[in-house]
């Protein structure tokens, strides 16, 4: 499940169900279900990630749960180690250890390479 944050309300997005998602705007900010923001990592690929070993462990994949199904621009990628996690229009998803409470975005252009979804 994720949250969109956006102007003043909050729009919460069941992926794993048939409803059709929200429509996001440049303000809105994507964040999972315990509220902590969601970001892309631009040396990921469209369905592939390749954030794994220590940079996994600072930015932890969105897992996938089992039985979760992909809904409109969410989808579910296979992760190498055989996990699922979950992207946004092909992008794989994480979570930022740097985080310390939901609605921080610290993260954001990290190293340059790492985004909050908006």
């Amino acid at each position: 499940m994720f949250k969109v944050f956006t102007s003043g309300a909050v729009f919460v997005l069941l992926a794993q169900t048939s409803l059709a998602a929200p429509a996001m705007s440049d303000a809105d900010v994507l964040v999972d279900d315990s509220g902590m923001t969601v970001y892309t990592f631009d040396k990921d690929t469209n369905g592939t990630s390749n954030c794994y070993d220590g940079c996994a462990a600072s930015w932890p994949p969105v897992v996938a749960k089992d039985g979760a199904a992909a809904n409109g621009d969410f989808t579910i990628v296979s992760r190498r180690d055989g996990s699922a996690q979950w992207a946004y229009k092909g992008m794989p998803l994480y979570t930022w250890a740097g985080d310390a409470k939901p609605g921080d975005m610290t993260g954001d252009g990290v190293g340059g390479v790492w985004h909050v979804v908006k």
